[in-house]
């Protein structure tokens, strides 16, 4: 079967991923960003000085050590919502995390999955 050029770009591109395995089991880099908000997506009341983020993907409860690649700073939160909803954005922080992390906009960062609550 032969690939277009267009096509070829694109299967690579999905070779080349943000996600990977790691020591834990998994990992991926990208963009993160503070969100606040009523009521999340697990049914929880959202709390902007709780240490918790929003993930497309992850499952609720799971724990995951959100690395500043900056400034190295690292902190643990706690998946209890779905997000960010912005292409090249990997999670939604809350305000605390995002000051945890010493960020008051949009960062790049590491996620590495450290556990289920």
């Amino acid at each position: 079967m032969a690939f277009s050029g267009r096509r070829c770009l694109f299967a690579l591109s999905l070779l080349i991923s943000s996600t990977a395995f790691s020591t834990y089991g998994w990992c991926q880099s990208g963009i993160a960003s503070i969100y606040a908000g009523g009521r999340t997506a697990n049914g929880e009341t959202a709390h902007a000085s709780h240490m918790t983020a929003a993930h497309r993907s992850l499952p609720f409860g799971t724990l995951v050590k959100v690395t500043h690649k900056h400034s190295g700073k690292s902190i643990v939160v706690r998946i209890n919502d779905r997000g960010p909803f912005v292409r090249g954005r990997v999670i939604d922080l809350t305000p605390a995390a995002a000051h945890a992390l010493g960020f008051d906009g949009l960062a790049p960062v590491t996620l590495d999955v450290v556990g289920h609550s």
